[in-house]
């Protein structure tokens, strides 16, 4: 235990911290882990791999995510701010990479290869593009005559613009919901929402002519007709589990869901696990992403509140978009359920957005004295 005497960087970070939310992402790593020992060994051997292939890529992926999460966590508020933004310059500069030389996997360009790694920079993207935008709006908030909201918009353009062109419908809408709802939160103008409503709807209906497999994905959710397996594999285990699973290594429709141990991986929790285990996890997410919008709205500093409310609102869109395709709520699209699902590049980026949200959240009573000196009258000075 670090006691409140010591002075230090150490001793700093274990008691301003808040150790709510770094049990909480822990946790979820935690789940996520022995949640691989359940989906991903029929996917290895589906391939010709080691049972455990996957479940040891987990582990190895485990290390440096929570190491890049706990050292994100030791920054300020302005180094936040500085590391994302040299997060996402070199990540749009490797989405742009991507379209050349990117490694085609279902008719998109998503991933590159970097040293024998396969990494996907949208991914990465993510967490630094809602702390940058979270800056330009809380600059135009500052300063109006700065124009933070106009950069903020042609910054979503480029970054809209290159996951079409990969392209990654889901990854879009996620940005463009995030994005939105921090625009909102900075004050809106509603002749904005109402083209910005217009805007997307009218890009949902060009994807939906423009690219075939999106056609196709919403097709088969409002027909129910043609290849319909992986929805109705993951429907039938999370059926069989019923409310409380068939027990630990007892699933059997895991073993013919294709992508069990990432996108779907919320259906074998339930086939294993039960459906009463799978409202714990939802409401897991769920006091995760209301703690953080709580301690926005106490927030005074528009910097800090906006950027721990888009980071909190990306995990749960993420979250809705990922449970919700399992459920057959929503089309088909491939997307990993943070913390939990198995992926390096997911991982890592997603413990990118709890570092910056760990560090953004921190307690810092200098800062708190500093806010209200501002607000006292000087002595000797008449108050207004």
């Amino acid at each position: 235990m670090v006691s409140r005497a010591e002075r230090g960087p150490l001793a700093d970070w274990f008691w301003t911290i808040d150790r709510f939310f770094l049990a909480m992402f822990i946790f979820l790593m935690g789940i996520g882990f022995m949640l691989s020992f359940a989906a991903s060994p029929a996917v290895a051997e589906r391939i010709g791999l080691e049972p455990f292939h996957f479940v040891k890529r987990h582990a190895a992926f485990m290390i440096p995510s929570i190491a890049v999460m706990l050292g994100l966590s030791f920054l300020t508020p302005r180094q936040v701010r500085r590391t994302a933004i040299l997060l996402l310059i070199i990540s749009l500069a490797m989405m742009v990479l991507v379209l050349f030389i990117g490694q085609e996997v279902k008719g998109g360009r998503r991933w590159i290869w970097i040293a024998g790694l396969s990494i996907q920079p949208s991914e990465f993207m993510k967490p630094a593009f809602v702390v940058v935008c979270a800056w330009l709006f809380a600059e135009h908030a500052r300063q109006p005559e700065i124009p933070g909201n106009l950069f903020a918009i042609i910054l979503f353009g480029i970054v809209a613009a290159l996951l079409v062109a990969q392209p990654d419908l889901g990854q879009t809408i996620l940005t463009t919901a995030v994005w939105g709802g921090m625009f909102f939160m900075a004050g809106m103008p509603w002749i904005w929402i109402m083209l910005l409503g217009i805007g997307g709807a009218g890009g949902l209906l060009s994807a939906y002519y423009v690219f075939p497999h999106v056609a196709g994905r919403i097709d088969k959710f409002m027909t129910g007709e043609g290849d319909t397996f992986q929805i109705d594999t993951a429907r039938e285990a999370i059926i069989r589990g019923s409310w409380f699973g068939q027990g630990p290594g007892e699933g059997i429709v895991k073993r013919i869901i294709p992508d069990a141990h990432t996108d779907f991986i919320f259906s074998v929790a339930a086939e294993e696990f039960g459906i009463v285990f799978c409202m714990a996890l939802v409401g897991l997410f769920s006091v995760l992403v209301l703690r953080g919008l709580s301690h926005a709205y106490r927030e005074r500093n528009d910097f800090n509140r906006f950027a721990v409310a888009g980071l909190v609102l990306q995990m749960g869109i993420q979250s809705i978009i990922n449970i919700g395709v399992n459920l057959e709520l929503l089309p088909a699209k491939g997307m990993t359920l943070p913390l939990i699902s198995y992926g390096g590049s997911s991982m890592v980026a997603i413990c990118v957005t709890a570092g910056f949200i760990l560090a953004l959240t921190r307690h810092r009573p200098e800062k708190r004295a500093q806010d209200r000196s501002l607000f006292r009258v000087p002595h000797g000075m008449p108050a207004e």
